[in-house]
């Protein structure tokens, strides 16, 4: 690819090179300002929230503005694979089933937004599926599949780069600082002043940010989602959330298909962290769970197969994101559990809201939410 250096926009630095903050470069450079993208570790490094092989992308949601911000967001996904020549997302369909309630107001929003879905008898579901196990109806639709993390976010940087984006691994910010209209990056090197700063620093957004953007609480977990071995290599795997309901009465559950097998996992069921000290070690019992639950409604893998893997949530209240601006600083924030489906169409509000624009309602800082994280 041929690269553009834009040499008259404005300079904008993003702190952070997860899947947001090089979703904001990727979008920013397309709109011609010149970034520089900071980075505390090195490329592809496993200590935040967005490597790996596998994400879900669905647009099954209660909320229309979420089923809407999916739907640009596959737009967006397509076009990053032009850009990157890249496969990044496969479409397998998604699956919810368990509680009706939670199929009924999905099935309305997805009718809402015009997108094909259907409600499937339990042996319907498992006909088509004969890897999961269903005792409700389930609610399918077909523009859905899975992302491949880690080439995702390669994929935005390396477009980011090619169009100019100065990425800058191993080099932590230290602080940031608002300086009048502006705003300075500090690192071990000493500071630079941009017009603006996207921080999208993931779980320690609460350490950068303390003192400089009314930010709400945010709890950061330690998840344990585990891969097992397919039975049959062939089986066809959707992603997939079972609600509690019906027979099924633990923990949320979502699941998909990946290279490293069929992943599971509970939302936002892990300990509280800090991601500097965190232990990476999988909790026992955590795993016992989802062990069992495969036992029970996955008979198309292997029970005994677990392989645990531990991964970063940083959530707020209410569990929306967290999008806006303060002075020249935009902040990212509070995207664990279900937010790197979004991340291009995120990146692209990120750039819009650096450069000027005002943010979302839900995202604000001064949206009204509840007292603890849930």
């Amino acid at each position: 690819m041929t690269s553009t250096l834009p040499s008259t926009g404005p300079r904008v630095a993003v702190v952070g090179a997860g899947v947001m903050g090089s979703a904001a470069a990727w979008a920013l450079t397309r709109r011609g300002a010149r970034v520089v993208l900071f980075e505390q570790f090195g490329p592809r490094h496993r200590r935040g929230a967005s490597h790996g092989s596998s994400r879900i992308f669905r647009h099954g949601y209660p909320e229309p503005s979420y089923v809407a911000l999916a739907a640009r967001s596959l737009d967006l996904w397509h076009a990053l694979e032009r850009d990157s020549r890249t496969a990044l997302l496969t479409l397998t369909a998604a699956v919810d089933h368990g509680d009706p309630a939670a199929l009924d107001t999905r099935a309305a929003a997805l009718s809402e937004a015009g997108l094909e879905h259907r409600i499937l008898s339990p042996a319907e579901a498992a006909q088509r599926w004969p890897g999961l196990r269903f005792d409700t109806a389930a609610l399918v639709h077909t523009a859905a599949g899975r992302l491949h993390a880690d080439r995702a976010v390669a994929a935005f940087q390396r477009v980011a780069g090619s169009h100019g984006a100065d990425l800058r691994f191993d080099t932590p910010v230290v602080a940031v600082d608002i300086d009048d209209d502006r705003a300075r990056v500090r690192t071990a090197a000493g500071s630079e002043r941009f017009d603006a700063v996207v921080t999208a620093p993931g779980a320690w957004a609460a350490d950068l940010l303390a003192g400089l953007v009314p930010l709400p609480a945010l709890r950061t977990t330690q998840e344990q989602p585990a891969h097992f071995r397919p039975l049959d290599p062939a089986l066809p795997w959707p992603s997939f959330v079972h609600h509690p309901g019906g027979e099924w009465t633990g923990e949320g559950i979502y699941g998909l298909g990946s290279d490293d097998g069929v992943k599971v996992g509970e939302h936002a069921t892990g300990p509280g962290v800090h991601p500097d000290t965190r232990d990476f070690v999988p909790d026992p019992a955590g795993v016992q769970r989802l062990v069992e639950y495969t036992r029970r409604w996955l008979p198309g893998v292997d029970p005994a197969s677990a392989e645990p893997l531990t991964c970063l949530y940083t959530c707020t209240p209410d569990h929306d994101f967290v999008v806006d601006r303060h002075g020249p600083l935009t902040v990212a924030a509070g995207f664990s559990g279900h937010g790197f489906k979004f991340a291009p169409a995120i990146g692209e509000i990120l750039a819009d809201v650096a450069l000027g624009a005002g943010a979302p309602p839900r995202f604000r800082f001064d949206r009204p939410l509840p007292a603890a994280v849930g």
